[in-house]
């Protein structure tokens, strides 16, 4: 699903996606008509911009995801700004890519988020891990009564640690020697145990855990 309030550059990008195979079962031109047909349509991915009339991208992805974590979020947006990256994120988008990318990237970009990767502008993936690095050297403290962290099998936290070092599924498939399907079954037990969203918020947990230096 594609949600932008141009309405030749959002017409454009459902063109090119449709004609490299995907199924674009709709487009918005708003933030409440995007929370409504989004939840009629059921996209597997949605692309969208943040600057959108009547509520904003980020409250967009949070209600989406919000109802339906397996949702993924691609944010193709004109804005560079580090605020508007981060917001993105902690709204639970999966990825951002700019405005000045070109369609074969917007595509890639596309194909890798529907297969659970995250996948930023070049420059972006440095600040978003950077940004974790700075609230995981300061965590905020556990309740008295925070229940105590699930168990990970060993293959989970293997797949895990992976991830955190910003292993593609592919790529971890091919170092464990594991296929690409279970790789990912891996990665959904985890979020299911962890209560996480994504895998952005599962490299954040990673990260704050440091198994991406194990």
């Amino acid at each position: 699903m594609v949600v932008d309030d141009h309405p030749m550059w959002r017409d454009a990008v459902a063109r090119d996606l449709a004609a490299a195979g995907f199924d674009v079962v709709a487009t918005a031109g708003d933030g409440p008509e995007a929370v409504r047909r989004a939840g009629a349509a059921a996209p597997h991915v949605l692309v969208l911009d943040l600057n959108l009339p009547g509520m904003p991208g980020v409250q967009v992805c949070k209600e989406l995801v919000g109802a339906n974590p397996a949702l993924r979020v691609l944010v193709l947006s004109a804005s560079g700004e580090h605020a508007d990256v981060l917001e993105a994120v902690k709204s639970g988008a999966t990825g951002y890519l700019l405005k000045s990318a070109g369609a074969q990237e917007l595509i890639d970009a596309v194909r890798r988020t529907a297969a659970g990767d995250p996948v930023f502008t070049p420059g972006l993936a440095g600040l978003v891990l950077g940004e974790y690095r700075r609230l995981a050297t300061d965590p905020a403290p556990a309740a008295p009564d925070e229940p105590k962290a699930p168990q990970l099998t060993d293959r989970e936290t293997e797949v895990l640690r992976l991830v955190a070092k910003g292993l593609s599924y592919k790529q971890i498939a091919e170092r464990l020697v594991i296929s690409h399907r279970t790789v990912q079954n891996h990665v959904q037990n985890t979020l299911g145990k962890l209560q996480l969203h994504n895998r952005v918020e599962l490299v954040r947990y990673a990260i704050e855990r440091g198994l991406d230096d194990a």
